[in-house]
């Protein structure tokens, strides 16, 4: 079972933040560090100093990390143009030295889009197989030829499909609990799936979907990776476990229902329930990105059960 840490800095992070929880990451044996894809704030915090770009802060990582695996959980294809996108990802793999993974979504949050004057079509899901479409096939032509695209949404021509990746393939995630468009884009494109804040239940029944659209598209299902995120808020007893909670304004009893939250033993118990339906990969939400005792802990009492 891989551990990594997703945050969200748009609840209130710099960058100098986001580096010091991305250098904790790979000291404490994580196996990335990943961020969400976002320009505004949700719920009651501030969200001070502001946000962050997603891709901007993983450039930086790229190059102040050595080990870790960096992407996002999911870049919002509403906020850049595909042949922009496959530049960006093919260079910052290019400065990690080939650690980037690319989780690619169709965007939901309208109201980040209207404070910042970014279009939100109606109909995102086809240009999200578009952009699909286009960043893998850029990253798949064979140098010296040229790549073209003639979509609904988005139409390329003659471009030299550069820079390239320093991976032979950037892992791409696809995630959600769509029922049936979800599935099968997955099965086209997906490295590996992702089920984000889902329970046991709804996390068996998308699995199954994605390995049957997998079936039908000639795909063997094994051949992806299946992941859960979900919120973590682990404490050495009740008291810290509580006082944990408390610092994301959330309950412990809704944490527990919904994440993974308690003590270690109680945690790690929770994961292999997720690891008994197929999960090999989980994304732990962090929201204090303040405290590193927290991720100290997971490390030393977690991770170690689980490896």
């Amino acid at each position: 079972m891989d551990l990594r840490i997703f945050t969200e800095p748009q609840q209130g992070a710099d960058y100098d933040t986001l580096l010091t929880v991305a250098k904790a990451t790979e000291d404490l044996g994580f196996d990335a560090f990943f961020r969400s894809d976002h320009y505004l704030h949700m719920g009651s915090v501030s969200g001070l100093p502001g946000p962050t770009d997603a891709w901007i802060t993983l450039a930086g990582l790229a190059r102040e990390t050595r080990r870790i695996r960096l992407g996002t959980l999911m870049t919002a294809a509403t906020f850049r143009l595909p042949g922009v996108l496959a530049i960006q990802v093919a260079q910052v793999d290019q400065m990690s030295g080939g650690r980037v993974e690319l989780g690619l979504g169709a965007a939901w949050f309208e109201a980040e889009h209207t404070a910042y004057g970014i279009p939100f079509p109606k109909e995102k899901f086809g240009r999200l197989e578009e952009q699909l479409d286009i960043v893998t096939g850029l990253w798949a032509t064979e140098p010296g030829k040229t790549f073209s695209y003639d979509g609904r949404y988005y139409q390329l021509a003659d471009s030299p499909a550069l820079p390239k990746p320093a991976q032979r393939k950037v892992p791409v995630l696809i995630g959600g609990l769509g029922a049936k468009r979800t599935p099968r884009l997955a099965a086209r494109h997906a490295d590996e799936f992702n089920i984000p804040f889902a329970s046991l239940a709804d996390t068996e029944a998308q699995f199954g979907r994605v390995r049957e659209a997998a079936r039908e598209a000639g795909r063997d299902p094994g051949d992806l990776v299946y992941s859960n995120a979900l919120v973590a808020c682990v404490g050495k007893d009740d008291a810290e476990v509580a006082r944990r909670a408390a610092a994301i304004g959330r309950e412990v009893d809704e944490l527990k229902e919904n994440g993974l939250a308690g003590s270690p033993a109680e945690v790690v118990d929770k994961i292999g329930r997720y690891a008994e339906l197929g999960s090999s990969r989980i994304y732990l939400q962090i929201l204090d990105l303040h405290d590193l005792d927290h991720l100290e802990l997971i490390s030393s009492q977690v991770q170690s059960q689980l490896t």
